[in-house]
């Protein structure tokens, strides 16, 4: 009885330190997973200045555009909290995409060497994101299962472990609808 006793005791301890461990592994994941959007948010930063400038050149009068594009990418690289940050990114590529509208309005911009360079680094940069947040989001959820499924949830209230934030930035429903096609 004494050796199952101890037995049992060393299974016990042995998951406690097993999940624990895990549970700081995922932490340390969406912590890196982070890092590497932030990286990519930084680089489309200063591509988005780049962009505006060259547009700047071709397109002065266009001061409200570019103003807009300007102040959102300023509050985006400030900005402390996770949702705070996903919904000035969501408005900062809508700006950029008002941008590059803007851009079409000038067929020597479009021809421009430069310009047609940094909206391929743009489009670089975005993809990078996506990636990078994917990775993040699904560091999150296995991270957040592992939190909140029994029995592991039973470690992680003991050592204060909570729940992460997904990085979203599209929550609008038209994105999620269903594309008509009409080949009439």
């Amino acid at each position: 009885m004494k050796y199952f006793l101890g037995g049992l005791l060393f299974i016990l301890l042995l998951y406690v330190l097993l999940t624990y461990n895990k549970l700081i592994t995922l932490q340390q994941r969406i912590n890196n997973g982070w890092a590497q959007v932030d990286v990519q948010l930084k680089l489309r930063y200063d591509l988005v200045l780049n962009l505006v400038n060259t547009v700047k050149a071709y397109a002065a009068h266009e001061k409200q555009t570019l103003e807009s594009v300007t102040a959102l990418r300023q509050k985006a690289m400030t900005v402390q909290s996770l949702p705070e940050q996903a919904q000035l990114e969501k408005k900062l590529t809508g700006a950029i995409q008002g941008l590059f509208i803007v851009a079409e309005n000038y067929p020597e911009l479009q021809a421009d060497e430069n310009f047609r360079q940094l909206q391929e680094q743009l489009k670089e940069i975005e993809d990078k994101i996506a990636f990078a947040r994917l990775f993040f989001n699904d560091t999150v959820l296995k991270y957040n299962l592992k939190v909140q499924m029994f029995p592991s949830n039973i470690m992680a209230k003991i050592f204060r472990f909570k729940t992460k934030a997904y990085f979203n930035l599209d929550d609008n429903l038209q994105a999620r609808e269903a594309v008509e096609v009409n080949f009439e």
